[in-house]
């Protein structure tokens, strides 16, 4: 009798789990490593079943340099993981011999490997096999020398889905930061700010935001010149862009602010006025987060038609291997991830 119960709890409980895919990164850098440290945490298998993308070899070799009481376990298909304690369970496409991977160093063969499992696992968000992907980071550079256009995650994610409007979205504890533009020199990024873009990011915000549980979201938009222009003194963008699409926004029923200084939108935010803030560009951004809570935070896309989460760091090339990486960032991704596809509101 106890022993039919304990089954049956434990059918029920992998039911309730929900799959999600962890792509390991490039694995000539900490991804690997980061997604073994996290997996040897039984909160992680808790909370859902994870599948990881990538090389069972690598896994291997993660496992054994973050010393993690882990075995790897080889799947055929994802649907057969069941998120057992103290294994990690790999979908391997067998796209990558271990003699290509030299730990530390830059790998056309490596990242290409790498992409491949980033879109494998977008082909399985989309498909609804599983119902959400974590990522460990992959190495622009290497990703380029491999011939990929599109570097970045949500930028191959949002090619791959045919997404039309996608934004990364930067989060820590009582701080999250939505982002105009990421990955373009100042020069360009400052050319984006545009009312149509501006507010185009504003009501995505604001739907995404409505989707995680957010019923009226408020939002904080930053200015891009110092002091919000100083009333034209020093640029036009907020009085020309910025404030027209705030007031747009508004008017469609949004809970927008803004232009707000930037040296002061993200204290407010962290004093509870703001549910996200709007940045400009990727370093008003990015700073404001990695200042005030670096280590947990995590990186949240908007506007695909899946849930992807992601560490907010690079591959680390330079402390690749020496099982010294912190799984903080990749931890929380991957609950963060687990969360959403369970349906609950955003943390």
């Amino acid at each position: 009798m106890t022993s039919r119960s304990g089954h049956a709890t434990a059918d029920a409980r992998k039911a309730d789990r929900p799959l999600v895919a962890i792509t390991i990164g490039d694995p000539c850098g900490i991804g690997p490593e980061v997604v073994a440290k996290a997996l040897v945490l039984r909160e992680v298998t808790d909370l859902c079943r994870p599948v990881v993308i990538g090389s069972a070899a690598v896994m291997r070799d993660a496992v054994r340099v973050a010393k993690a009481s882990l075995a790897v376990r080889t799947l055929t298909q994802p649907q057969a993981a069941t998120g057992e304690y103290g294994v990690v369970e790999v979908l391997d496409l067998e796209n990558l011999a271990p003699s290509a991977v030299t730990v530390g160093k830059l790998s056309a063969t490596a990242a290409k490997a790498a992409v491949e499992w980033v879109l494998h696992a977008g082909r399985l968000c989309l498909d609804g096999t599983v119902k959400a992907m974590a990522t460990a980071p992959i190495n622009k550079e290497a990703a380029s020398l491999a011939g990929y256009k599109a570097v970045g995650h949500m930028e191959l994610l949002q090619e791959q889905s045919g997404a039309k409007n996608v934004a990364t979205m930067l989060m820590t504890k009582g701080l999250r930061v939505v982002h105009l533009t990421t990955h373009r020199s100042l020069r360009r990024a400052c050319d984006a700010v545009t009312r149509d873009n501006v507010l185009g990011k504003i009501l995505l915000t604001h739907q995404c935001f409505q989707d995680w549980g957010f019923p009226s979201p408020r939002i904080g938009v930053a200015a891009l010149n110092p002091h919000a222009s100083d009333g034209g003194l020093l640029g036009t963008e907020e009085a020309e862009h910025i404030a027209p699409a705030v007031a747009e926004a508004r008017r469609q029923g949004v809970d927008a602010t803004g232009p707000v200084g930037a040296d002061v939108v993200y204290y407010q935010a962290i004093q509870g006025k703001y549910d996200a803030v709007l940045a400009m560009y990727h370093d008003q951004g990015h700073v404001a987060i990695k200042v005030h809570g670096f280590e947990e935070s995590v990186s949240l896309n908007l506007g695909l038609p899946f849930v992807r989460t992601s560490v907010d760091h690079g591959t680390a090339f330079d402390i690749a291997g020496k099982g010294v990486a912190s799984a903080v960032s990749m931890t929380e991704s991957i609950r963060i991830a687990a969360h959403l596809a369970l349906g609950h509101r955003l943390p």
